[in-house]
């Protein structure tokens, strides 16, 4: 199956080159996510692309691989593209805030670690004070731990340090603290971002979203299962003790190429087995989980809030392969979540994903002065904390509308749906073959 000129490894990702997941919009290409862990070739095209595939430059130019042609035709009429200007260079106007400066990171980092240290030892003291007073440190703990994550984040990306062998073994070490297999979650984030936004590739690396005519063609049970999974319940309580807890320890979604991320996340096992083993031998098992059950329960809370609120809102990006534009998808669909100045520097200004997701090479702490430098990255959806909240209810893809609905909307959809559908037939998605596998 051919997708933006690459073949995708069955229906999880793309099979680039040299083991690279690489982004084309408009015949061009925009972005090559490393996902492997080797390191990313250090040259760049003369418009400051991100680092990418080995073949791809020839003559400092972006060449299209074989069986996508280098053409000047515009996208169907029905891609927003015409909304991001194609005047604006993006890759060349963010080019120059792409380099990580070394001791900030060292910084950010022990500063994050110390500050861990700190509350978390501080819960355990608190233990012989009251129960209440461990479970408040926890809260700053847990903030403690997602910041780390975020680093950990940039450390995928290439973006925390300039060597790529440093942010894989900085990004492999924190994997043990924040419970996140490194190398497994780098190639499923790559994924995600080389295909958010994309209707026609979901299913790894994001939170499935069905469009209307799909979820009203599943049968019942489906349709009830899908209710479940997208209560804010669920997604907030159940699904990130699921998915940090349980999921990251055996995923077994894990294709069997991967051999690289299932050793990783074999790594990641035994050195967490060791860390726990210490910490339950030195304070005893139940003062250990007192203190580290409702800091992972927190932090984990927290991690898939702000993900879920950054790309699920009412006028966010959702097409099919024909229309799906790089640019758009991460300008569109990716929110600005606005947080006061302790949050955004305790979340390493992620709440910046909009550019976070069209230069994903930027360090965390040059996002916000590439937002204030440059006032076409203001023209996004802007989500304050109250407003990102109100997300939650928002669980279905509106293709005629082109908007996030919510099960309350659900009938009157229908009903719209059913007036241009032939007398006696039932609804079908529009691309039965796309539907992620979990709901076919």
């Amino acid at each position: 199956m051919e997708v933006f000129g690459l073949t995708t490894r069955g229906t999880r990702g793309f099979q680039g080159v040299d083991g690279k997941i690489c982004v084309y919009a408009d015949a061009q290409l925009v972005s090559c996510h490393g996902y492997a862990g080797d390191p990313l070739p250090r040259h760049r095209s003369h418009m400051g692309h991100e680092p990418c595939c080995d073949g791809i430059f020839e003559h400092g130019r972006p060449q299209a691989p074989q069986g996508y042609p280098m053409t000047d035709t515009p996208p169907p009429a029905d891609s927003t593209a015409e909304t991001t200007p194609k005047s604006i260079d993006w890759n060349a106007m963010l080019a120059p805030y792409r380099r990580p400066v070394g001791w900030k990171s060292v910084f950010q980092l022990a500063t994050t670690a110390l500050l861990l240290a700190a509350f978390w030892f501080g819960a355990v003291w608190s233990l012989k004070v009251g129960y209440w007073l461990t479970l408040l440190l926890a809260v700053p703990a847990a903030m403690m731990v997602v910041r780390l994550f975020m680093l950990q984040h940039d450390c995928g990306h290439g973006s925390f340090f300039r060597s790529q062998k440093l942010n894989n073994l900085t990004g492999g070490v924190l994997g043990v603290f924040t419970l996140v297999p490194y190398a497994y979650w780098r190639r499923t984030h790559a994924i995600h971002h080389a295909t958010s936004g994309n209707l026609d590739v979901r299913g790894l690396g994001d939170i499935d979203t069905l469009t209307v005519r799909e979820y009203l063609s599943r049968p019942r049970m489906k349709r009830v299962m899908y209710r479940i999974y997208r209560h804010p319940a669920v997604l907030l309580l159940v699904g990130p003790t699921w998915q940090f807890v349980l999921k990251h320890r055996l995923p077994l979604d894990v294709p069997k190429g991967w051999k690289r991320e299932q050793i990783g996340v074999q790594l990641t096992n035994v050195a967490l087995a060791a860390v726990i083993l210490l910490m339950c031998w030195t304070l005893g098992w139940d003062r250990f989980l007192m203190v580290q059950l409702p800091i992972t329960l927190i932090a984990g809370s927290i991690g898939v809030f702000l993900f879920y609120v950054q790309h699920q809102y009412e006028d966010t990006y959702w097409r099919y392969r024909e229309a799906w534009n790089y640019f758009a998808a991460g300008l569109e669909g990716a929110s600005h979540l606005t947080m006061p100045k302790p949050l955004q520097w305790a979340t390493a200004s992620i709440g910046l994903h909009h550019i976070h997701h069209i230069a994903s090479r930027i360090p965390n702490y040059e996002l916000q002065r590439a937002y204030d430098n440059h006032p076409e990255l203001r023209q996004v959806t802007r989500l304050s904390l109250w407003k990102s909240v109100a997300t939650l209810r928002l669980t279905l893809w509106d293709e005629d509308a082109k908007q996030l609905v919510g099960f309350r909307e659900l009938r009157g959809i229908r009903q719209r749906i059913l007036q241009h559908t032939p007398a006696g037939a039932d609804i079908t998605a529009t691309k039965p073959e796309v539907v992620p596998a979990t709901w076919q």
